[in-house]
C-alpha cells in the first residue's frame, strides 16, 4: 500500500515522494496501478500559518479532486480522513464519493469508538488509523475492540516514533 499527504508537498522532507512523483511512476511503469493499493489523505489545512481540521463537504470534495487530478489516477483505493472533524459527520459525503466511484474505501484516522460506530453505520469503514505501541495503549479499551468487531487497524508509530529503534538520546534530536 501506498499512502500519501498532500501536506508533504509544502514540507522540506526531501526523502517522500509526492503526488506528482506517483503519476510519473505510475506513467513509467503501466500496470503498475493494478497491483498497488493507493491510499491519501485529507482533512488538514494549512491556513493562516497553522493547521486546521477541515471536514466540510466542498473541502472534501475539492480534496478528492485534487488527489486524484495530482496522482492521475481514476480512483482511490482508501480515502482516510486525516483527523476527525468533531462539527461535522464525514461519513455521508465519504458514502457520496465511494458511490460515484471516485474513491473504493473509507478510512478514518484517529477516531473514536463512537465516530468509529456512527459512520460505520453509514458506509463501512475499512481502515481505522491509530497510534498504538507500548507507550500508546489506551486505544485498548475501547477502539480497538470496535476495530475488532467492525473493520480494521492500521496502527502507526508502532515502534514510538522511532524510539525502540534509535533509543531515547536519539529521538530528543527530531521532537
Amino acid at each position: 500500500m501506498y499512502g500519501n499527504l498532500r501536506l508533504l508537498r509544502r514540507r522540506p522532507t526531501g526523502h517522500l515522494p509526492t503526488k506528482s512523483w506517483w503519476e510519473r511512476l505510475l506513467k513509467a511503469q503501466p500496470g503498475l496501478r493494478d497491483k498497488v493499493q493507493l491510499a491519501t489523505k485529507f482533512g488538514i489545512q494549512f491556513l493562516d500559518g497553522k493547521f486546521q481540521i477541515n471536514g466540510e463537504p466542498a473541502y472534501v470534495r475539492a480534496a478528492c479532486e485534487g488527489s486524484l487530478k495530482r496522482l492521475g489516477v481514476d480512483c482511490i483505493d482508501l480515502y482516510y480522513q486525516h483527523r476527525i472533524d468533531t462539527k461535522i459527520p464525514i461519513e455521508v459525503t465519504l458514502k457520496k464519493l465511494v458511490e460515484e466511484g471516485k474513491i473504493k474505501y473509507i478510512g478514518l484516522s484517529e477516531a473514536s469508538a463512537s465516530t468509529i460506530r456512527r459512520a460505520h453505520a453509514v458506509h463501512p469503514i475499512t481502515a481505522v488509523q491509530i497510534e498504538w505501541s507500548l507507550w500508546s495503549r489506551d486505544v485498548e479499551q475501547h477502539i480497538i475492540p470496535t476495530c475488532r468487531e467492525l473493520g480494521r487497524i492500521v496502527a502507526y508509530s508502532p515502534l514510538r516514533r522511532g524510539f525502540f529503534i534509535i533509543g531515547c538520546q536519539a529521538c530528543r534530536r527530531f521532537y
